[in-house]
C-alpha cells in the first residue's frame, strides 16, 4: 500500500528516497482519482521494487499541494534524484501510466 506523504514525513519519503518516485496527488471526492486508485495500487505491486509509490491528499496537506503547483487532480508527479522529471494530469489507464513511469524515470 502506497505511503501517504505529509509535511511531517516529506523529507524522509521524498527528499531522502533512493528510489525514483511516482507521486499520486488526489482528492477523496474526485471521481477520476477514485478510478485511478486501483490502477496505482496494481502498478505498485508490479513495480514497487524499482519505484516508490506515494500518495498526497490535497485536502489533508494543502501546503504540499501548492508546493508542487497542483491545480487539478489527479496529478501524477515523477521524481528522480530529488528532481521532478515529469508531470501528468487526469485519468490514465494502467498501460498509459506504466509507459509514463518508464519514460520519465527509467
Amino acid at each position: 500500500m502506497a505511503t501517504h506523504i505529509t509535511k511531517a514525513n516529506f523529507k524522509k519519503e521524498v527528499e531522502e528516497s533512493t528510489l525514483p518516485i511516482v507521486l499520486d496527488i488526489y482528492a477523496s471526492w474526485c471521481g477520476p482519482c477514485q478510478m485511478m486508485a486501483p490502477i496505482f495500487a496494481d502498478l505498485e505491486k508490479e513495480m514497487g521494487s524499482e519505484y516508490k509509490f506515494l500518495k498526497l491528499n490535497v485536502d489533508e496537506d494543502r501546503d504540499l499541494s501548492v508546493q508542487f503547483g497542483v491545480t487539478s487532480v489527479p496529478t501524477l508527479i515523477f521524481i528522480k534524484n530529488n528532481q521532478i522529471r515529469g508531470r501528468e494530469t487526469g485519468f490514465m489507464d494502467k498501460e498509459d501510466l506504466k509507459k509514463r513511469i518508464l519514460s520519465y524515470l527509467a
